[in-house]
């Protein structure tokens, strides 16, 4: 095999190709009829255990311990998760360039199975095998035997079950749901069949059960070695280089007995090679070692940090929205931001998040897209909505939004967009306080309000002769009541204050009589903002359409009336490494104030759109289209 810097994605589907995939006996998990109540079934076991130790003062804390263990391994797991996720988004070491998409997120999000399988089968051994409940804290026999036997008959067992199950027979009906992944991340390494997890496990189980008959076991060795296990499989299915050569250098024979990503990346990019479980040394000793993989190895060490083109800058919302980021729970994260009821049980946790921050105080990377040439990146600021709505917040959250920019600037990033409370009036107006204190500021700054006009307006129904506007006044509520009343469309306003205002900044023009001041709620298509009330869309008519023009959705309370989605677009095929959704917005949806910033520079456009200022709204539109972003269609055949 040829040597080479990184695996492109071009060098990945020219090399290796995934088998398509037949089904085998026992593929699926026994509980998969359950769904998200699968965990039921461990409620029995940790019961019993807990009334035992608890209540009735039993003297088993090795099996009242099974539970905890179990916690600990979700929890250590999802912290590889976050952790890997964040580094590929910077870039730096990265290993493979191409991304990942929604069906593999679908595939891996049943990485729990494998806990909740061992379990099962922990609380069955503590009940049943003799000398496998009542263990001892520690023995240091123990560890050293489970050490052994793993370096020895597991390693080697693991090593030729690996070599047959890419036999054409077992591969094709197992073996090639695990390699669908060919960019990986830490749970890719469990995401298995039903059948290959029970061969997994009664290798891992040797030494278990081997210190459990010879009376050496104890809670840490058992323990120990399950964690030991999740961390070498999450670790050598990140997607980033991290195991420093300094390690290799002042110990040579650790290249044997420790794989590292780059090693097992090419596993899954070449099918044939590295077959080793952790340790190669069984790869060496029969010639399956890929001849790049040291190479690939000091190449991704070297890989330096990714400089995006166009960053979108956003925020938290919610406290529990932690979860819905890309960092956060991938499986939450890749769908539509909703309130869910089992969040509320997860409160000590969102708190710790909130706490942490709240410390930390910096803005973080949380998402890496690549479109055509351009290299694309979201970056949060900590802080929440109702932050935000306290004014003393406003100097730390400009000086948050500041020092991002600064920091875009200094990294050559073409166009910084501001999203959604990035841009407040009263914070920054729309961004413009940083542009005039640094003019010479060569990243521009991009508020996405033409584009996100544009997107109202072209979700308005054609024959639409009035709509009734509902919500706080904005730059692009202004915008859009404006260009409606040009092109002769009647704006009714019940606000008499807002009525005023737009008004005046009407000017003189014989368009502003289509500018009305109304109290009736009988026209059927509303546009609605932040400050939109419960009685409001109370009053509004059955099968009335509510179009939003602010960044965040209204509240659906009435099933008799249709609700369209925030000023949005479907993001091209063409848009990689799409895995998460944009807050509330459905799949490979992008609000308009993102879109814009990555059109902004498509085009090179070098000046900034923010302040009280406008791009026309017509060519942002049309350059949108060009690029391959598309208007989402108005559901009106079905309410939410």
């Amino acid at each position: 095999m040829h040597s080479h810097d990184f695996l492109t994605s071009e060098e990945i589907s020219s090399s290796s190709q995934v088998m398509a995939s037949r089904p085998g006996i026992l593929t699926d998990w026994p509980w998969k009829p359950l769904g998200s109540f699968k965990h039921v079934i461990l409620v029995p076991w940790v019961i019993q255990n807990t009334y035992s130790f608890m209540v009735k003062g039993g003297k088993d804390l090795s099996s009242f311990l099974i539970f905890p263990v179990l916690l600990w391994r979700g929890l250590h797991n999802q912290l590889w998760i976050s952790f890997s996720r964040y580094r590929t988004a910077k870039g730096k070491n990265r290993i493979i360039d191409k991304g990942i998409e929604f069906d593999q997120v679908d595939r891996e999000s049943s990485w729990d199975d494998q806990i909740l399988f061992s379990g099962i089968l922990m609380y069955v051994a503590s009940d049943t095998i003799p000398g496998a409940s009542h263990l001892p804290m520690w023995r240091l026999d123990g560890v050293i035997l489970t050490a052994l036997i793993h370096m020895g008959p597991v390693e080697f067992l693991y090593y030729w079950l690996h070599r047959l199950l890419h036999h054409h027979y077992l591969y094709s009906r197992y073996h090639s749901h695990h390699h669908s992944s060919i960019v990986t991340e830490p749970i890719t390494s469990v995401i298995h069949p039903f059948a290959e997890h029970i061969s997994y496990f009664t290798l891992f189980a040797i030494p278990m059960i081997t210190t459990i008959m010879t009376g050496t076991a104890s809670a840490t060795s058992i323990a120990g070695y399950l964690t030991y296990i999740d961390v070498m499989n999450n670790m050598g299915h990140c997607n980033f280089e991290f195991i420093p050569k300094w390690l290799f250098t002042i110990f040579p024979p650790l290249k044997y007995l420790m794989y590292t990503p780059s090693f097992h990346s090419l596993h899954h990019t070449q099918f044939r090679t590295n077959y080793s479980l952790f340790m190669p040394v069984y790869d060496y000793i029969y010639g399956t070692m890929d001849t790049s993989s040291d190479t690939l190895y000091e190449n991704s060490l070297k890989r330096p940090e990714e400089a995006p083109d166009v960053v979108h800058l956003t925020h938290l919302t919610t406290p529990d929205s932690i979860y819905h980021l890309r960092l956060g729970l991938a499986s939450m994260a890749s769908t539509p931001q909703k309130s869910k009821w089992y969040l509320w049980l997860m409160w000590p946790l969102t708190m710790w998040t909130m706490m942490l921050a709240w410390t930390y105080g910096r803005t973080f990377v949380v998402e890496r897209n690549r479109f055509h040439k351009l290299r694309l990146q979201t970056w949060t600021i900590p802080k929440y909505n109702i932050q935000y709505n306290l004014q003393w917040q406003n100097v730390s959250i400009n000086a948050l939004i500041e020092e991002a920019v600064l920091e875009a600037e200094e990294k050559g990033v073409t166009v910084i967009s501001l999203g959604l409370l990035n841009q407040g009036e009263d914070l920054n107006r729309y961004g413009e306080l940083y542009v005039q204190k640094y003019p010479r500021l060569k990243t521009k700054m991009v508020d996405g309000s033409s584009l996100a006009v544009a997107a109202v307006l072209n979700s308005i129904p054609q024959a639409t002769t009035q709509v009734l506007h509902r919500g706080n006044l904005s730059k692009v509520a202004s915008a859009v009541v404006l260009n409606l009343c040009q092109r002769g469309i009647q704006v009714a306003v019940p606000s008499e204050d807002d009525y005023k205002k737009l008004k005046k900044s009407f000017g003189i023009r014989s368009d502003r009589n289509n500018l009305i001041l109304s109290k009736s709620y009988s026209i059927k298509t509303w546009l609605v903002g932040d400050g939109l009330k419960e009685e409001d869309q109370k009053k509004a008519a059955e099968g009335t359409l509510f179009i939003p023009f602010s960044q965040f959705p209204p509240k659906k309370l009435r099933k008799d009336c249709f609700y369209h989605s925030i000023p949005a677009m479907a993001a091209p095929a063409s848009l990689e490494n799409v895995d998460s959704c944009e807050n509330w917005l459905p799949r490979r949806v992008m609000s308009a104030w993102r879109v814009a910033g990555i059109v902004h520079a498509l085009e090179g456009w070098d000046e900034h759109e923010c302040g009280y200022t406008m791009s026309d709204i017509d060519k942002v539109w049309q350059a949108s289209i060009q690029h391959g972003f598309k208007p989402l269609a108005i559901t009106t055949h079905s309410k939410f």
